[in-house]
């Protein structure tokens, strides 16, 4: 079922069956605002205080607008330039802050936005499933050269103690890209995961949990090999519930997690982010050859879905 209705003073879109419903903004980026879980009736996306969403201008500072729910984030992570041609990639890139054209379908919505700088399109087929929803994702080359980008999921999700992260037993190490955090040092500090040791308390602590919220806890890690296997989850345990993300590791082969219990802007969430390239910089993790490119005059598809289940 799809119906019309408005988020916090914004058009919304909002697709709907016995288990979930789900809501997208167009305006906003695209952005899916809410993934609730009917049958136990828990959010699973963070949801930012505000009563209203100001929708942002292209290439807005991110940290200045909402930051609840899963944004789109292409052809980058961090501001800085691109490799073709050296033009600037806006904060959290171009699309979150874009409107997007949108058509409903029998099984969702299809969603397209263009690039008003860069010779790109991006579409997002969502659709509904009985236990969640699948994403189908479309990047086009308009130009003659291939073109590097990073794309994330940066759906940022609710927390609690009881929540944990479930992820392949071959992930067993990560490297640090904040600079200074707290926990686990400067920025390409390599520690093991899940079991670590604390830079600033020097007491073991598990990257898999979350502290209490705290005052300057904030931590974004990748780790630092390929992914064999597409797929990562959060077992909320309060509930008996999980959340399963669903990729294809040819596509999109790394994995970054954000975390902050506090320490950015008082909030407390975190982020399971399977991405295309590292470590945010697209002009970096092309250097370093750790990013995906769309072919010239070509196309690079990739599939992501979230399957709610039980324990």
């Amino acid at each position: 079922m799809i119906k019309h209705s408005t988020f916090k003073g914004i058009d919304s879109i909002i697709l709907e069956n016995d288990q979930v419903r789900c809501t997208i903004l167009p305006a906003y980026g695209g952005k899916m605002t809410s993934l609730f879980d009917k049958q136990t009736g828990y959010e699973w996306l963070y949801q930012s205080k505000g009563v209203q969403l100001e929708i942002p201008p292209y290439g807005a500072d991110y940290a200045a607008f909402d930051s609840s729910g899963f944004d789109e984030i292409f052809p980058g992570i961090d501001q800085g330039p691109h490799p073709n041609e050296l033009k600037m990639i806006p904060d959290h890139g171009e699309v979150w802050a874009l409107p997007w054209d949108i058509k409903e379908r029998t099984y969702g919505l299809d969603l397209e936005v263009k690039s008003p700088v860069f010779p790109y399109r991006l579409l997002k087929q969502i659709h509904l499933k009985p236990d969640g929803i699948e994403l189908n994702y479309e990047a086009l080359n308009e130009s003659d050269e291939d073109f590097p980008f990073i794309w994330t999921a940066h759906s940022l999700l609710n927390m609690n103690q009881a929540t944990s992260i479930a992820l392949p037993m071959d992930l067993c190490e990560v490297m640090t890209v904040e600079h200074g955090s707290k926990h686990l040092g400067e920025w390409g500090t390599i520690h093991p995961y899940p079991l670590t040791t604390s830079k600033s308390t020097n007491q073991p602590i598990d990257l898999s949990r979350f502290v209490p919220l705290e005052t300057d806890s904030m931590e974004k890690f990748y780790f630092t090999d390929r992914l064999k296997e597409g797929w990562c989850k959060v077992v909320q345990e309060d509930i008996s519930r999980t959340l399963t993300y669903r990729y294809p590791p040819e596509k999109v082969p790394y994995l970054g997690i954000w975390k902050t219990e506090g320490g950015y802007r008082g909030e407390y969430n975190f982020a399971l982010e399977p991405c295309t390239g590292v470590y945010d910089d697209v002009y970096v993790a092309n250097k370093i050859d750790k990013v995906s490119k769309i072919p010239a005059k070509g196309s690079y598809t990739w599939t992501f879905t979230m399957e709610i289940g039980g324990l």
